[in-house]
């Protein structure tokens, strides 16, 4: 397999993305990291970019994620919203445990606010659910499937009573 090959392949799993526990708000367009790749001060945002930054970008797919490395003499996150505001997150001598912890309570999405979204999104998009308070109340609805057996009367192999019996079927 040669996605399995490099640097931690483990990051090029879909389980390992979406086992990402930062999802953006709604409300954030731009997500942007200043690191350099030396420096101790930079080791965390460094080691936040490899590990938590493409589980970010997968869970975020409405945001735009910007990495500028070596233009900074201080790590920091940049937040710009819809409106044209702008957050600032100073990273400074933290760890990536720490980053991910502070990012999900400034700028991450609730997990009451997930849940609804899951069960809003369960409900929608499954075009299998059908039935009371669903898009399709039949599943004679859905293309592909045989009409109500109400309006267009099963062909006799297809029930039971002439199945079972075969000189039941009238000629």
């Amino acid at each position: 397999m040669p996605f399995m090959i490099g640097r931690a392949p483990i990051r090029r799993t879909l389980q390992y993305l979406q086992a990402g526990e930062l999802v953006l708000k709604d409300k954030i367009q731009i997500f942007t990291v200043n690191y350099n790749l030396v420096g101790d001060h930079h080791e965390g945002t460094r080691d936040f970019v490899f590990w938590y930054l493409p589980q970010v970008q997968y869970k975020s797919p409405h945001v735009q994620v910007v990495t500028f490395r070596n233009m900074t003499p201080s790590p920091f996150f940049r937040c710009y919203f819809e409106d044209g505001k702008q957050m600032l997150i100073d990273a400074d001598s933290k760890t990536k445990e720490e980053l991910l912890q502070h990012l999900i309570n400034v700028v991450g999405k609730t997990k009451e606010t997930l849940q609804k979204e899951a069960v809003a999104r369960e409900k929608k998009d499954n075009p299998a659910n059908f039935g009371v308070g669903c898009e399709k109340s039949c599943i004679c609805e859905i293309p592909g499937q045989l009409p109500c057996p109400q309006v267009v009367p099963l062909p006799y192999h297809m029930r039971g009573k002439y199945r079972n019996n075969p000189d039941a079927i009238p000629n």
